[in-house]
């Protein structure tokens, strides 16, 4: 589990080497609402390319060993350590316009104009349309849907049709 106080020291890891990063995922979006809604598995991290041998040695001089995952490539990996706490990073480049490349996909420059905070620190994030739109396209979990849930409540956007059935059905 990455606790609040887990979230933060992770976050002051990266900072204190000068290693610029954005939040995705369930931290993300409690990042993005201002407050911690669940317990989180891991945190989801974005960092870009030419950060990447930087980051790595600060991971294994924190003591966190890499977990080869199904979805393991070359920019994405998984680390945890010896309480299990597990950071889930994104490495990315930019082309010529700041548009992000991420595994042969190219998003808009604006994906990273999300702005949250865990506690007193601010946090560049996923934007919120963008955590949406990155959940789907594969099968949701019970926290998935929780976060699109409050992510949509929050920033008054629409509930994707595959999440409002479900909901739909578990409450009949």
């Amino acid at each position: 589990m990455i606790s609040k106080r887990d979230a933060l020291e992770v976050l002051s890891m990266f900072e204190d080497a000068a290693i610029k990063i954005f939040l995705d995922g369930g931290w993300g979006i409690d990042a993005l609402v201002g407050y911690e809604s669940r317990q989180h598995n891991d945190i989801d991290i974005f960092i870009e390319d030419c950060d990447k041998l930087k980051a790595l040695n600060v991971l294994k001089n924190a003591g966190y060993a890499e977990m080869i995952m199904d979805y393991t490539t070359l920019n994405h990996t998984v680390w945890h350590d010896k309480n299990d706490r597990i950071i889930d990073l994104h490495f990315f480049t930019y082309d010529c316009n700041r548009n992000l490349i991420f595994e042969g996909e190219t998003y808009p420059s604006d994906v990273f104009s999300g702005k949250g905070h865990i506690c007193h620190k601010d946090i560049a994030c996923i934007a919120p349309d963008y955590q949406l739109q990155f959940h789907s396209g594969y099968e949701l979990d019970e926290n998935d849907i929780k976060d699109v849930v409050l992510l949509c409540e929050t920033f008054n956007l629409g509930i994707p049709a595959e999440i409002s059935n479900r909901i739909s059905l578990n409450h009949r």
